[in-house]
């Protein structure tokens, strides 16, 4: 499935990850501090450039971007989201920017030197993006843009974030995507929310009064807004995906080493038929979702868009999230009394394998789009 280049990155980021990652991990979950640390590890590495093509100094391989950030969250899930939060915005303004865009935002996002969020959900539509009350109004050359946002993630620390609004009227509102850099006047970030998981990377809402950005900062004509933000999160789903199959593989790890190290009622517990079954049907789950994700990751480099990829994008996210859940959910089982002690990580796999069910689209929403691909072909 992968070529010598990318085993060769697998294993030099799998080896990071045990040395760098792994001492700094419960700290980074305990603080709930953004590791700048980390961050400044990753740029070293040169990892933010993965994906991004090769005039960038890319691989142009979601293929690539997969594995290392499985092996990543295998470690540390907020790591793995210093990534994952900068690599979304890349998709969005490589689909879907204009020549001066990309010119002027791709190379910083690669290096690490420029940082951004994106940030589509309200409260009032969750998942729902059609259904978003943020406006864009022209004034001559420019937009004013109004209305408020939740859950956007990394937005304290991006240099711009890439807003949804709806231009028009409400009768004929499209949405697009436009680049507000954090200092413009009237654009407010609120305090970041207490999570449960993914603790380290803060979630913020935004609040936006009549802010001003020219028409240069839109992505794409006013009615083609949409198709940039579908396309760039199906592009961002098989990299989920791998957040998945990655936490599930550490937790099963953990979960290893801790029935191999305890006995009860005179054996080891790795021994007991019921605890080495529990353990095979949780490889089982992993390597199932580990082949989905990379089937969808392949699409991707292939160059595979619409409701194909949407299909196989939801199917990846939903199958390796909901994988990780219950991964987690028996490896705590498996360590007993012990796994609701902050003295074992695993609580932290568990409450990280929550957030993944919900971000990106909820699993619900995933099935919706499974199954309307299913009654499409019925037709």
């Amino acid at each position: 499935m992968f070529n010598d280049e990318q085993r060769q990155l697998r294993d030099l980021v799998r080896r990071v990850a045990r040395e760098r990652l792994a001492p700094r991990a419960d700290m980074i979950d305990r603080t709930a501090e953004y590791p700048q640390d980390m961050f400044q590890l990753l740029r070293d590495l040169g990892l933010f450039t993965i994906p991004f093509p090769t005039e960038y100094g890319g691989t142009g391989s979601v293929v690539s971007a997969c594995l290392v950030v499985e092996e990543l969250c295998r470690v540390c899930y907020n790591t793995a989201y210093l990534l994952v939060v900068q690599w979304t915005p890349f998709a969005a303004i490589l689909g879907g920017g204009s020549d001066e865009q990309k010119q002027r935002l791709l190379p910083g996002l690669a290096t690490g030197e420029l940082r951004a969020a994106i940030s589509l959900t309200e409260s009032q539509s969750g998942s729902d993006v059609s259904g978003i009350k943020t406006r864009a109004r022209r004034e001559g050359g420019d937009y004013l843009l109004s209305g408020s946002k939740i859950w956007c993630t990394n937005a304290p620390y991006a240099d711009f974030i890439l807003v949804a609004a709806k231009t028009g009227d409400d009768a004929d509102g499209t949405i697009n995507l436009f680049i507000v850099e954090k200092d413009r006047k009237g654009l407010e970030i609120g305090r970041k929310e207490p999570k449960m998981g993914a603790r380290g990377v803060p979630s913020c809402p935004l609040f936006l009064d009549n802010v001003r950005v020219p028409e240069a900062n839109r992505l794409g004509t006013e009615r083609d807004g949409f198709r940039i933000v579908m396309e760039a999160l199906n592009h961002a789903r098989p990299v989920i995906g791998a957040r998945g199959v990655g936490l599930a593989q550490g937790a099963l790890d953990h979960a290893l080493d801790f029935i191999k190290t305890r006995r009860a009622f005179g054996q080891s517990v790795s021994d007991f038929q019921g605890i080495r079954w529990m353990a095979a049907d949780m490889a089982i789950q992993i390597e199932a979702a580990r082949a989905l994700v990379y089937r969808a990751a392949e699409a991707v480099d292939q160059g595979v868009s619409g409701h194909e990829m949407a299909r196989l994008a939801a199917i990846a996210k939903c199958h390796a999230t909901d994988t990780a859940m219950r991964v987690a959910t028996d490896a705590m089982q498996m360590f007993g009394a012990a796994g609701i002690s902050d003295d074992y990580p695993i609580n932290r796999y568990f409450r990280d394998a929550k957030v993944l069910q919900i971000v990106e689209g909820t699993n619900q929403i995933q099935r919706n789009i499974i199954a309307r691909s299913l009654m499409g072909k019925a037709r």
